[in-house]
């Protein structure tokens, strides 16, 4: 629907309607109005204004040059003329009412038929020099406002009235008046080239459209699987994709670390919300970005805590070792922040190792997440760890002796294990 507020061009009011002679002013702003600012709507709208506005061109030649060969061709002029007419007057019933789809379907049945008329009353297709042509931009303007389904019924009547207009030209022909030759050859010349030209434009604008819709399509697919990967990892997000949506996977050999930010919660109460969180993600955009660099899936953050994976979903064998260096760097980044902040935040880091099961539940909101002994004694190790050091179990010291420093804790009592051995990660 028009929108005379919206619109760029002043447009009179309904309660004060146009004049025949504003007719050609107004499709002009409508369909330059439409054409910058495409939608759905408008889109259809400015391809129909283009095909009537041409045709109303042409329409002004047809009259002009067969008014001028003498009275006797006054019928032929009448035919154009007649549709110029009726177009407007279809323009301005669309225009007060804001019925776009009686204008359509008035313009396009004008389009169709006013060829014929005029190739009739000139006397067929010889005399004509085959200006029934004209008729082919209605089944072309229904293709691209109407759609592909909705078009075929108007080819179809085009195909059948230029079979009609083949079998009776014998009769149209007979009573023909003569036209002079540089007249008809004008018409062959304009029938040709105006046909072309106008569905070269219409084509061209339409495929500047799509081209448009696609870019815009492209650009909002790749931020759409720019969010997914921010949620998901690249795996996974493509297992989903491809309709996978039962996804649990085992894996035997992997490491897992807890990071907890101590004496947080007492930070809530002193910190106004948006400095608080403000400050939590400039301290965990560094750890993302150390774990990006280590080619480590952060698997989600809790309030002040931060879970990463070592070896799942992409299996590794130096899963322990690169969780290990891991903690060790965020011990480091946590030092640079505090000196640039001015905070003295400490950290606990708990680490543990072995078989888990990783996957994906539910059907919206998706989140990847694993489950397994490993994922609780990590989470016990960072509870029971003292503040700023890396505690890890027993199955990530396994991994871990023979490259790393580490001091054995002795027996610490961990909830639903008992006494355990512990052992804490040194630089």
């Amino acid at each position: 629907m028009l929108d005379t507020k919206s619109s760029s061009a002043k447009l009179p009011l309904a309660s004060a309607p146009p004049d025949a002679s504003e007719m050609p002013s107004i499709i002009t702003r409508e369909f330059w109005h439409n054409i910058s600012h495409p939608t759905d709507s408008t889109l259809g709208k400015a391809i129909l204004m283009l095909l009537v506005f041409a045709e109303s061109l042409v329409c002004i030649f047809w009259i002009y040059t067969l008014s001028g060969l003498g009275e006797g061709y006054a019928m032929m002029a009448a035919v154009p003329y007649v549709y110029v007419i009726f177009s407007y007057a279809s323009l301005l019933i669309f225009y007060r009412s804001k019925k776009f789809e009686y204008f359509t379907f008035t313009q396009l049945v004008m389009l169709l038929v006013m060829p014929f008329f005029m190739q009739w009353a000139i006397g067929g297709y010889e005399a004509s020099s085959g200006i029934a042509i004209w008729a082919i931009l209605s089944p072309i303007g229904a293709l691209m406002i109407l759609g592909t389904k909705q078009s075929t019924p108007w080819f179809i009547l085009f195909a059948v009235l230029a079979g009609l207009s083949w079998q009776l030209n014998y009769m149209f022909a007979g009573n023909s008046l003569p036209i002079p030759s540089h007249v008809k050859d004008t018409f062959f010349l304009m029938n040709i080239i105006g046909t072309s030209c106008i569905l070269y434009a219409v084509m061209r604008f339409f495929q500047s459209q799509k081209e448009r819709t696609l870019l815009e399509l492209s650009l909002e697919q790749a931020r759409s699987e720019k969010l997914l990967l921010n949620i998901l990892p690249k795996s996974i997000a493509n297992r989903l994709k491809d309709n996978d949506m039962r996804i649990a996977d085992s894996h035997e050999r992997v490491t897992i670390l807890f990071a907890d930010i101590v004496g947080f919660t007492k930070m809530t109460a002193t910190m106004p919300p948006a400095e608080l969180v403000d400050l939590l993600s400039q301290l965990f955009s560094r750890f993302d970005a150390l774990a990006d660099s280590y080619n480590l899936e952060k698997i989600k953050t809790i309030g002040d805590g931060y879970m990463v994976i070592g070896g799942a979903p992409v299996a590794r064998d130096d899963h322990a070792t690169v969780i290990a260096q891991l903690a060790l760097d965020m011990q480091q980044a946590l030092v640079e922040f505090n000196a640039l902040t001015g905070k003295n935040l400490q950290m606990r880091i708990g680490i543990s190792s072995g078989p888990v099961v990783a996957g994906v539940i539910g059907t919206s909101k998706f989140a990847y997440d694993i489950w397994g002994d490993p994922v609780n004694m990590a989470s016990r190790m960072e509870k029971t760890c003292s503040v700023g050091g890396i505690h890890v179990s027993e199955a990530t010291y396994e991994l871990l002796k023979d490259n790393h420093q580490l001091e054995s804790r002795g027996l610490i009592d961990i909830k639903g294990k008992g006494e355990v051995t512990t052992y804490l990660l040194k630089a």
